[in-house]
């Protein structure tokens, strides 16, 4: 299955009409894939706090629907990274965004593990509550985003709900690539799943500069692809049988056992 990792970098003062004409363009440019991945917050740049109450859309906003032509004219899977939602009540969410061939909306997550050191995600955004997983090409295919993959719990939940595959929209700084590397390494094999993760590139608000090397690691651990520090479309071929095959071969999702936390006291 032909999967594109499309990093974009969202430097400060580019209007955001242009910035969309741009990453249009480069999603046209991975004509051919069956999935097409984006990163985080790619429109307003996710170290963009000031303008973020100014920049958040609902879902039928301007953004989804430009990426839901995308993805109509691609016929293919568009996981269009986040946007930043404005829901009917005001609150602002990050929210990852699933469109399918025909141009629908077939997935959305809310982001539940808002950022809070040396970001104002936490103070500016509403934690999303829910998970899911979709049917697509590549499977069962789940999503998170960023921060998300520090919480190993919220993956065996997406996997407990039947995904195969999991998506990681991100804007991961430079400053901590080896972690990067390690815990989108470490989700794909501890939860025996196809991990796709895109980062965002360049520099943004404040001079926080992101990592790109968006990769996809398959459950045994191999990278099967790792891009550089560059904007642009990183093309990988997924043979989606080694999921089936390595849960077969080693079996340890079906040997895992759940006790319950005991406090074992003992006098002196």
């Amino acid at each position: 299955m032909r999967t594109a990792l499309v990093q974009v970098a969202s430097p400060a003062g580019e209007p955001v009409d242009e910035r969309r004409r741009r990453v249009g363009d480069m999603v046209a440019g991975a004509a051919g894939a069956d999935l097409v991945v984006l990163p985080e917050l790619w429109l307003p740049g996710y170290f963009a706090f000031g303008s973020y109450a100014d920049l958040a859309e609902p879902l039928d906003g301007d953004t989804v629907t430009a990426a839901r032509e995308w993805a109509r004219g691609l016929g293919c899977h568009l996981h269009m990274g986040s946007v930043l939602e404005r829901d009917s009540d005001g609150r602002l969410y990050n929210t990852a965004v699933l469109i399918g061939p025909d141009g629908d909306v077939v997935h959305t997550y809310r982001k539940i593990h808002v950022f809070g050191y040396r970001s104002r995600e936490a103070e500016l955004l509403t934690p999303g509550a829910q998970i899911g997983t979709v049917a697509t090409r590549l499977g069962r295919l789940g999503t998170t985003t960023c921060y998300d993959l520090r919480f190993p719990e919220l993956f065996r939940a997406l996997v407990d709900a039947g995904a195969e595959s999991v998506v990681v929209c991100s804007a991961w700084p430079a400053a901590r690539l080896a972690h990067w590397r390690l815990f989108t390494s470490c989700r794909a094999v501890e939860e025996q799943v196809v991990l796709i993760a895109c980062n965002a590139v360049g520099e943004q608000a404040d001079g926080v500069r992101l990592a790109g090397h968006s990769r996809i690691v398959d459950p045994w651990g191999e990278v099967l692809v790792e891009a550089g520090e560059d904007e642009g479309v990183t093309f990988c071929d997924i043979d989606t049988a080694v999921i089936e095959a390595a849960r077969t071969e080693f079996p340890v999702l079906a040997d895992r056992r759940l006790v319950s936390a005991t406090t074992a006291t003992r006098e002196a």
